[in-house]
């Protein structure tokens, strides 16, 4: 028996874009095509870092306020979500620790799951290509549950579908409304900030471990003797 099954039943919850992947870049790159083609040419790294965390049809309606545009929503997040795709099938990199730390979760027997606000193809897309599918098979979007995130809906729904409580899941993410989802669903977070400057914000606060530096300083090892710890008080 592994160690963590000694300590009860504990699952691990991952959020996808920007915990186990890379894949901000591939979203800007989709973004600033499309708003170039609805004539925002100006769209920096700096602007897309205010949506880390936030679903691409929330961002696509703040796109049609901020910038006044005329096409429909369903037209920009059609055209978004297009060229996210064509990206995310061949230039998706996951973090090396995190690969690490799903095998070594897979090795324990320890439950998973990925809960993403990603459309289902683009999970699919992301978690074939790069053969985290192998190990990470249970998986929840958005568009399966009432709220996206910071409400729980989805943390919860893939806790029912692991059979594991709330109170004995461990969520893995990397923006503050993920940290805010996880913290109202009753679960224990590891919080990794993908943009270092908003590691201060009140959501990450709720934490039960911040990495503050981000993925620089996440390590499988770490987060597993953390796992440990908490699961043995």
């Amino acid at each position: 028996m592994s160690k963590l099954g000694r300590l009860g039943t504990v699952a691990v919850i991952f959020d996808l874009d920007g915990t186990l992947v890379d894949s901000e870049p591939n979203y800007y790159e989709a973004s600033r095509e499309t708003l170039a083609e609805h004539g925002v040419r100006d769209y920096s790294w700096a602007d897309h870092e205010s949506y880390v965390g936030v679903s691409t049809l929330e961002t696509v309606i703040i796109w049609k306020q901020r910038y006044r545009l005329t096409a429909p929503v369903d037209e920009l997040l059609a055209a978004t979500n297009r060229r996210y795709l064509k990206l995310a099938r061949t230039h998706t990199r996951v973090y090396p620790e995190m690969r690490k730390f799903v095998e070594l979760l897979a090795a324990e027997g320890v439950p998973t799951a990925v809960a993403s606000g990603s459309s289902p193809e683009a999970i699919e897309a992301v978690l074939a290509g790069t053969g985290l599918d192998a190990r990470l098979r249970t998986v929840v979007t958005a568009d399966e549950v009432p709220r996206g995130k910071p409400a729980p809906d989805i943390f919860l729904e893939a806790a029912r579908r692991l059979g594991v409580a709330p109170a004995n899941c461990v969520v893995l993410e990397d923006a503050a409304p993920g940290a805010a989802a996880a913290h109202a669903a009753g679960m224990r977070c590891i919080a990794i900030p993908y943009v270092a400057a908003q590691a201060d914000a009140p959501e990450f606060a709720t934490a039960g471990l911040l990495v503050r530096g981000g993925q620089a300083e996440f390590t499988a090892q770490s987060a597993y003797a953390w796992l440990l710890g908490t699961g043995e008080s």
